[in-house]
């Protein structure tokens, strides 16, 4: 599906992929779904899927802390305050260690709930707001809308896509 283009599209694309995700790991044996990985089978980093709802609820909280911030009149540090998009991976490892070891149930738990954090400030925009480039100082050269899809569609596309291997696993 193409990317977003107004708020419409941002939202129902979002709760698609979003349940399209959730829908996937229910169907998957809990042998599955539980399982520690210990190679590649997810990716160089992720070694549970709730590792990778993990990393997906941390990115909603790190999204909603820069809109906060940046809503306020301020610059938020993007990513963060001592990474650079360059050096990501610095980041995603932490959000790793962080929730290193979280039952699965509880992730789902936090990622429905910050999930619906973010939809809740796509609702707060219209289309002027959501897709103008550069109407807010803090979003620099692109749209808040793009953020938002880096933070909820596309996002949980690269989570289905991370964790859709495992289902070769059923026996």
């Amino acid at each position: 599906m193409p990317r977003p283009t107004d708020k419409k599209e941002l939202l129902n694309l979002s709760e698609v992929n979003f349940n399209k995700l959730l829908d996937f790991i229910n169907e998957l044996p809990d042998a599955i779904k539980n399982k520690t990985y210990q190679n590649d089978e997810l990716n160089d980093r992720d070694k549970t899927v709730s590792d990778v709802i993990c990393h997906l609820h941390e990115w909603h909280l790190m999204m909603e802390h820069w809109y906060k911030i940046g809503m306020s009149g301020k610059k938020p540090a993007i990513p963060a305050a001592d990474v650079t998009w360059q050096t990501l991976p610095v980041l995603n490892h932490r959000i790793y260690e962080k929730y290193k070891g979280t039952e699965l149930k509880d992730a789902i738990k936090l990622f429905k709930k910050s999930h619906k954090k973010i939809m809740d400030i796509i609702e707060k925009h219209n289309d002027d707001e959501l897709f103008t480039k550069k109407k807010y100082e803090w979003t620099g050269t692109t749209s808040l809308g793009s953020y938002l899809i880096s933070a909820t569609s596309s996002h949980y596309d690269w989570g289905l896509k991370t964790i859709k291997p495992l289902k070769k696993l059923i026996k």
